[in-house]
């Protein structure tokens, strides 16, 4: 399907960054996921490529532009010659936004200028044993003494657990008022902080995912990124921009697994004939196209609404509900096509099949995105 979505200053560097993922990522792929981490050294990789934070001030070592297009290429070219389990945009869009958005201009000028070399690896630290979803549950609380913060808790599936040098850590401020969050800055150096397992999953295996764990972590007040009671308030505006991300995401894997299954079952003989030859593969396959296309189309149009500041919570969630569900469709069918092939992991398709289960959980469950959606119908009428 032609697009009409990018200029030719995207198209160049689509071409550039394709032609880094083929040199820089491509040939390391099976290593790292056989190691269960990505090197520290491919981020400053990136960062000497000028492939992260884009949209940080030349001030801070940035390009400065905020166009999402240009992470959309980049989610799309990992896809198809990268690695899923390089949490790159995750480290770009999803944390550092923070530092941007909320974060002094000290704390951003002590950190962003390594978050966009590469030497400064983030993270953010949510989700806890018995707190997923509803962050009002987060047992890990902050009290403060003075001069500091005494943090104490722990947190679970922290994506770039591992590797990470910052971490944003949601706490409790006031014990008493459960949705009074505030957002600290922890270091991995910190006295009191620790890392537990680098967990097995069932997908994104080069994709670190640690327990973290805070015994009377002393953070600065240099270190509370703003006001300590509006966290929520904070969390709550990054959302969309992280569906968002995990929308572009889910479709861009949708389409590498069609890809890939058309060239298999082109090539893939039974019967005398290849399988692209059969009516019934050939008909599953014009269904998944006819929805990868759809799907694409309103992703160009949410990207648009987000650059153009206009893109609502209640879309985003449209965007990630359908993506995420449409990647799991695909990615299944696609194994399907591919017989007993598909279910051996030298076959590219099964790590998209076990990555894709992951995309109906995180950033919201497809069950919160219905409850937002449907919250967006009744209540504002």
């Amino acid at each position: 399907m032609r697009r009409s979505c990018f200029t030719d200053e995207h198209e160049v560097f689509r071409e550039n960054y394709r032609r880094f993922l083929q040199q820089e990522v491509l040939p390391h792929r099976e290593s790292w996921r056989s190691a269960g981490v990505v090197p520290r050294e491919i981020y400053r990789r990136m960062g000497e490529q000028g492939y992260l934070l884009i949209w940080a001030s030349p001030d801070f070592g940035g390009a400065g532009i905020d166009d999402f297009r240009f992470q959309q290429i980049m989610i799309e070219e990992d896809a198809s010659s990268g690695e899923a389990g390089l949490f790159h945009t995750f480290h770009s869009r999803l944390v550092a936004p923070y530092l941007q958005h909320f974060g002094s201009r000290e704390q951003q000028q002590r950190f962003l200028p390594a978050c966009v070399r590469g030497e400064c690896i983030l993270a953010i630290g949510m989700t806890e044993p018995d707190a997923g979803s509803d962050l009002a549950g987060i047992k890990t609380r902050a009290d403060n003494k003075g001069d500091h913060w005494l943090l104490n808790g722990s947190k679970t599936y922290i994506s770039n657990g591992i590797i990470a040098d910052l971490v944003v850590v949601a706490a409790k401020t006031d014990p008493e008022r459960p949705r009074q969050i505030g957002l600290f800055l922890v270091e991995g150096a910190m006295e009191g902080f620790a890392r537990g397992r680098n967990l097995s999953k069932l997908g994104l295996t080069a994709q670190d995912t640690a327990e973290l764990f805070f015994s009377n972590v002393k953070v600065p007040q240099s270190n509370v990124l703003a006001d300590p009671t509006k966290g929520m308030h904070y969390l709550m505006q990054a959302l969309a921009e992280e569906r968002l991300l995990t929308a572009c995401s889910s479709l861009a894997a949708a389409q590498q697994a069609f890809d890939i299954t058309k060239n298999f079952v082109t090539a893939r003989k039974a019967f005398g004939k290849t399988l692209a030859e059969q009516q019934d593969v050939r008909f599953r396959l014009a269904a998944l196209r006819a929805e990868v296309d759809i799907a694409q189309v309103f992703i160009d149009h949410c990207v648009a609404e987000h650059n153009a500041g206009r893109l609502t919570p209640a879309v985003a969630a449209e965007a990630k509900l359908f993506t995420s569900e449409l990647e799991g469709r695909v990615t299944d069918q696609c194994v399907q096509l591919h017989g007993g092939a598909g279910f051996m992991r030298e076959y590219e398709i099964c790590n998209l099949y076990a990555n894709a289960r992951v995309s109906r959980i995180y950033a919201g469950s497809s069950e919160i995105m219905k409850e937002i959606i449907a919250r967006s119908i009744f209540e504002n009428d």
